[in-house]
């Protein structure tokens, strides 16, 4: 059963053998509180759990909804929650700098100019075409540390200087329609399904997505790992059969994300998607950590290094002490 708790402020609260991944029917159904963010990152545990792949692996999953990555970081350092959906990898880095063993990703999520979920967008009548011509422009930045070093590194990599040439504010995901809808902003830096749902309704329209790999990896085709579905160290620590039923139970779901267009449905019963927009949605391409090329990791630590570079994260880590294949 589906038990959902939502989370407003800081203060609130091994390879495992095929056996054990899928519950005998007599066991109790085990609890575990998931963190999540409910952006496109986050369709495969809706897929999981409607779909009963967490109850077949003998889990009974609690829904923590969480606003901003900051607030999954300390949910899970203070052991509020066990695993989390999606979680933004220089944040799951910086976390991991300063308190060393705090999570480990079990799958993580690749965007670029092809795979889209990051990107810049401006309102409607706003004469900007390219990242440059945002220079005087009023502008927004999804929340969290990382999504703020972010936009500001790609603007400045398009040659545009914070307060000389534009101003940005970050702004919870939820505002940004009314934001640009009033006109007291001019366009900013936005994640799926906001972004969508912003350009269907006529209210902006994309200037260039996939920045990430473009302007911080330095190759449009690269992968940017920027989020991905993690379980705390201490899961894997005391409870390591459980988290092994869970990255099971994950794997199934983004097989079904991967090649089954009706898990859109899931956009529109648990993320707030207009079912009219749901179809045109790009969904998040999910990479497991089993199959991770060497090129890959070479794309994953170079954002991972450019992160430490802007001090988003705290100092330089090896993004293989990050993942962990269960």
């Amino acid at each position: 059963m589906d038990r959902r708790t939502f989370v407003t402020g800081l203060g609130a609260s091994a390879v495992a053998a095929p056996a054990l991944l899928t519950a005998a029917p007599s066991r109790a159904a085990e609890p575990l509180r998931v963190g999540v963010f409910p952006v496109g990152a986050a369709l495969p545990y809706f897929v999981a759990l409607k779909r009963g792949y967490f109850a077949e692996a003998g889990l009974a999953c609690e829904t923590v909804t969480l606003g901003t990555p900051a607030l999954i970081v300390q949910a899970l350092v203070t052991g509020t929650i066990d695993a989390t959906s999606n979680l933004v990898t220089l944040e799951g880095a910086n976390i991991s700098v300063r308190r060393p063993g705090t999570l480990k990703y079990v799958s993580l999520v690749a965007q670029n100019s092809e795979h889209v979920f990051e990107q810049f967008v401006v309102r409607t009548g706003h004469p900007a075409k390219t990242l440059a011509d945002l220079k005087g422009a009023r502008l927004f930045t999804s929340p969290g540390p990382a999504n703020i070093g972010i936009s500001k590194a790609v603007l400045a990599k398009a040659g545009l200087r914070e307060g000389a040439d534009y101003q940005i504010q970050e702004m919870q995901l939820s505002n940004h329609l009314g934001a640009l809808k009033s006109g007291a902003f001019d366009g900013g830096y936005t994640l799926e399904p906001v972004a969508t749902a912003l350009i269907q309704q006529g209210v902006a329209r994309r200037i260039e997505a996939g920045v990430i790999a473009t302007y911080l990896i330095g190759d449009r085709t690269a992968d940017a790992y920027a989020a991905g579905a993690a379980v705390s160290a201490s899961l894997l620590k005391t409870r390591p059969e459980t988290a092994a039923r869970f990255a099971h139970a994950w794997s199934r779901a983004l097989k079904d994300v991967a090649s089954d267009p009706s898990v859109r449905a899931y956009l529109v019963s648990d993320m707030n998607v207009p079912p009219e927009l749901a179809k045109d949605v790009p969904l998040s391409h999910f990479v497991e950590i089993k199959g991770l090329s060497e090129r890959q990791l070479r794309d994953f630590q170079t954002f991972v290094d450019f992160g430490a570079s802007i001090g988003v994260v705290a100092g330089q880590i090896d993004v293989r002490t990050l993942i962990e294949t269960i």
